[in-house]
């Protein structure tokens, strides 16, 4: 399934997604404890185009099997504090398992502090587990294939290491913050679930490294991109209310912070890329 520019990706100038042909691929229901999403890009750019991909990616650690102009074959990106970016040229191919918080300490000795603001490419001695892993399921052909190898292998990995509970716990909190991305107001996370405001915290901390606010702005940050590439005349205050920031003032200032940018400038980007594509269409 494409992914389609507006849809919640996390890419920053999100009509590149057309350009590098990237794609979603559901996971097998059985490992959706460890596993959120595969997805899967592939670009062939001009020679000596080069295009710095920014990116407000979900609180999640991403595993990668690459191959082209890449910087590694195997790759697992922790969370990044603030926007990142990857730089993009030439031609390759990039097949992704987008883990849930439960998912590492299924698949991984690595904790997300080793891995947080950091693309790490797997080399020998680090995780030689996840590397088998990985190669394993790069040795598969097509993408869905790839999928297909990497529901097996996930599903061998969780019957001999299950989540805890805790672990299962800080799956729930996260869906529960992504679907309240856009109320304003809700029941307290802790009275929600029935557990302590620590029991949280310590289950957020131990799976993505962060606690429950940093994860929530993280989600608002990703829906404020979306929601300002795709509804480009909407009022950014109206934006801010929406996504449940006091006003413009704080998205603005809680945007500039992760991105280096602001709203405004963001959208006046977009519109100038949509205009220098039009006039490169009627030429």
């Amino acid at each position: 399934m494409r992914i389609r520019p507006d849809e919640t990706s996390g890419v920053l100038h999100p009509e590149n997604l057309t350009r590098y042909a990237a794609r979603w691929i559901d996971p097998d229901p059985a490992v959706r404890d460890v596993v959120d999403t595969y997805w899967h890009v592939r670009w062939h750019l001009d020679e000596g185009e080069v295009v710095d991909q920014t990116i407000v990616d979900l609180p999640a650690v991403t595993l990668t099997v690459e191959a082209g102009d890449v910087p590694a074959d195997l790759v697992v990106t922790g969370l990044h504090r603030r926007a990142w970016q990857r730089r993009i040229a030439g031609s390759g191919d990039v097949f992704a398992v987008r883990l849930r918080p439960a998912g590492l300490a299924v698949l991984s000795a690595l904790r997300p502090q080793d891995l947080a603001d950091a693309t790490t490419p797997l080399t020998g001695g680090i995780d030689d587990g996840l590397r088998a892993l990985l190669a394993r399921i790069a040795a598969a052909g097509t993408p869905d294939d790839r999928a297909r190898v990497a529901d097996a292998l996930v599903a061998e990995r969780l019957r001999a290491h299950p989540p805890s509970p805790a672990h299962l716990l800080a799956n729930e909190v996260l869906d529960e913050l992504r679907s309240r991305a856009y109320r304003r107001t809700g029941t307290p996370l802790a009275e929600h679930f029935a557990v302590s405001e620590r029991s949280i915290q310590r289950a957020l901390s131990a799976t993505l490294g962060i606690g429950p606010k940093q994860a929530a702005r993280r989600i608002r940050l990703q829906e404020a991109a979306r929601a300002i590439a795709v509804h480009g005349d909407d009022d950014l205050a109206e934006i801010a209310v929406e996504l449940g920031y006091a006003d413009q003032a704080h998205l603005t200032s809680d945007f500039r912070a992760a991105t280096g940018t602001t709203p405004g400038a963001y959208r006046r980007q977009l519109r100038q890329l949509a205009g220098q594509r039009q006039s490169g269409n009627a030429l």
